[in-house]
């Protein structure tokens, strides 16, 4: 093989098959093959990649023996003949490309310009459909609607937008053009139609003076708004009501009820939610919309209604000149809170009757009672248990509502009963101002815990044992057991709990007045109930943290010891004559005076001898002192003959 020199490749940044083109002309000698050899400048790398895969002819056969470089020259060339026929059927494909193009292109523009084809009847396009729909518009209604009125070209011709108000009108009686006419028959309140009518069921050849050519097809957006029919009536729709209905609204009634008022595709008109108060008012008598005023009738309180009203039993033609249109059919959401009747008077109904029931209220006692204050649909608004206190007052007399005055005669102490109050004898129409409104019927769950008259004594119920001696007077040292409870049960207080009995003077003031005189007169052994009212007890204001102010107390108390007493008056007592050498028997030391140490001896040893007694239940050594101090007249300390003195010769003083 000839040696010919390196093959120097330029040194600018080409593509590879720039970089053979460049290194390697073509000349007209090709290689075996039927095309002749040309490279195009410009051609892809890839595409000459792909070409120099193609396997060229053998290169060994004897009669032909190339240098290297004109092996290369001829590789490079059949790579571009390759590439020159990929490239001819991509321009192909290009031409039928853009072909079709244009093809599309002139059919899209024909079909645009070619005259409309005529309708043969109305045409309807369903825009929007409500999920619900209660009703379809049909021959004889009446319908509120709007509207936007357009040629086929879009060009709009009316609206009823642009006027500020819906085209109302009866659907099947000719009002309309026969094509709407035909069009709104089925349609419900919300959807939405676009409806194209042709000239024959709209205005024809006429047109419409110059709004409506001769031969006009139109379009007609609709928006359904309201359907009614002269013939309808209100219709009720109750989506809740309570388990228990004791009383439906009657004519004449006086209600209280929320509402949400809205049209009927859903515009709200008003609320009385939104004003934060109830709407109040008399039921059939004429203060209300008819429609209303039927809707109203059988409701019970609590119950939750859908009234729908036709507009000539609500706001008819002319609508209510703000936001309810004329000709509008109404719907109201109501919710009952509250009804009475001007003749109505309280209602009780009893709960819990205790049995036995020894006694009922009366005018004039005194009561103390729990109580849970509710309105009628159950909105609480008062309550004793919350201040952890009875409500405390006289019934009968004013003191209380006037309902209240009466709700609470002839109950038993235990008792528990609801008392219906109708405003007139609870609040008015004024209600308090805060959490009872005006003309609200009360509902009190009341719990009776007490009452007494301000009359009222100590009542005692006994069991006496069989040997009954010597019962307890005034002055007599008694010893007992008690019990100590409210009317209502509640334990305030026990002498069992401590293991000892609980020991007094009667007449002393060592236990409350009842108390006294229910101690009194008992033998020991004996069992007594007693009920002491508060006056004979601790009064309005009771005693802090053991019992409530005016409460009526009960004591089961059984008399265990007794002692019996001194004289009223006396502190000691001789039980044999008394020595006529007194005044020296006491002064020792016979200095003429008794001093409170000789005095205090000569006293403690009479009671240890038995000749005297002092007297019992007091301590002993306070009731010397109070002795000797009685004696002592003028205060030196110290008891002169003159100064000394025994009881019977005393006026006034409680001594010996």
């Amino acid at each position: 093989l000839k040696r010919e020199p390196p093959i120097s490749v330029p040194r600018r940044k080409h593509s590879s098959l720039q970089a053979c083109v460049s290194a390697f002309p073509c000349k007209t000698e090709p290689f075996p093959a039927r095309s002749p050899c040309k490279v195009t400048p410009g051609a892809k790398e890839e595409e000459v990649r792909v070409s120099l895969r193609i396997r060229p002819p053998r290169l060994h056969t004897p009669r032909f023996i190339y240098s290297a470089r004109e092996v290369s020259r001829r590789l490079c060339c059949s790579a571009n003949a390759a590439n020159q026929s990929l490239a001819k059927k991509q321009r192909k494909m290009i031409r039928l490309t853009v072909q079709m193009i244009l093809l599309a292109v002139l059919v899209t523009f024909v079909a645009c310009n070619a005259p409309p084809v005529p309708l043969d009847d109305i045409v309807i396009e369903k825009t929007f459909t409500p999920e619900r729909c209660d009703r379809l518009v049909k021959s004889g209604d009446f319908v509120r609607y709007h509207y936007i009125g357009m040629f086929p070209d879009g060009k709009k011709f009316d609206s009823s937008y642009d006027r500020g108000t819906s085209y109302n009108v009866f659907v099947g009686q000719k009002k309309l053009i026969a094509g709407m006419d035909k069009a709104l028959v089925g349609m419900c309140v919300n959807e939405r139609w676009m409806i194209k009518i042709p000239p024959q069921f709209a205005y024809g050849k006429d047109g419409y003076g110059d709004i409506i050519p001769a031969d006009s097809t139109l379009h007609f957006d609709v928006l359904m708004l309201d359907i009614w029919n002269p013939e309808d009536k209100v219709q009720i729709k109750t989506y809740f009501k309570p388990e228990s209905c004791n009383r439906t609204v009657e004519v004449s009634d006086y209600i209280r009820y929320h509402y949400n008022g809205t049209l009927l595709d859903g515009t709200l008109f008003d609320s009385s939610h939104t004003r934060m108060r109830t709407y109040d008012t008399y039921v059939g008598i004429g203060w209300l919309i008819a429609g209303m005023d039927q809707g109203l009738l059988g409701m019970c309180v609590g119950e939750k209604r859908i009234v729908t009203i036709p507009p000539f039993l609500g706001y008819g033609e002319n609508g209510d000149g703000s936001d309810i249109p004329a000709q509008a059919s109404l719907v109201f959401d109501v919710v009952l809170l509250d009804l009475h009747n001007p003749k109505d008077e309280i209602t009780v109904q009893v709960e819990h009757l205790p049995d036995p029931c020894p006694r009922k209220s009366q005018v004039g006692d005194f009561m103390r009672y729990h109580y849970n204050g509710s309105l009628l649909d159950g909105t609480f608004f008062d309550s004793s248990y919350s201040r952890n206190r009875t409500y405390d007052t006289y019934i009968g007399k004013g003191y209380v509502i006037a309902g209240m005055d009466q709700g609470l005669l002839g109950v038993c102490v235990g008792e528990r009963r609801r008392v219906v109050i109708p405003p007139h004898l609870g609040y008015g129409e004024e209600g308090t101002g805060t959490k009872i409104p005006g003309s609200a019927v009360l509902v009190f769950d009341v719990h009776i815990i007490d009452f007494h008259n301000p009359t009222d004594t100590v009542v005692i119920t006994s069991v006496k044992p069989e040997n009954c001696t010597y019962i307890a007077k005034r002055g007599d040292f008694v010893k007992y057991h008690y019990n100590a409870s409210l009317m209502d049960g509640t334990n305030i207080s026990s002498t069992h709990t401590f293991g000892k009995t609980y020991d007094v003077v009667l007449g002393s003031g060592q236990v409350v007045l009842g108390m006294e005189q229910g101690l009194t007169g008992m033998c020991v052994g004996e069992k007594r109930n007693l009920v002491i009212p508060p006056h004979l007890a601790y009064g309005e204001r009771g005693v802090d943290g053991e019992v409530p102010g005016s409460a009526v107390l009960v004591f089961d108390v059984e008399m265990v010891d007794m002692e019996e007493g001194l004289p009223d008056g006396y502190m000691f007592v001789w039980n044999n004559e008394v020595s006529p050498d007194l005044f020296n028997e006491m002064d020792k030391n016979k200095d003429a005076q008794v001093d409170s140490t000789e005095f205090s001896d000569y006293i403690l040893l009479q009671v240890e001898e038995g000749k005297g007694r002092l007297a019992p239940g007091f301590e002993t050594k306070r009731i010397i002192e109070n002795m000797y101090d009685n004696q002592d007249r003028n205060k030196d300390g110290r008891i002169t003959e003159d100064e000394f003195k025994l009881k019977a010769d005393e006026v006034t003083h409680d001594e010996l």
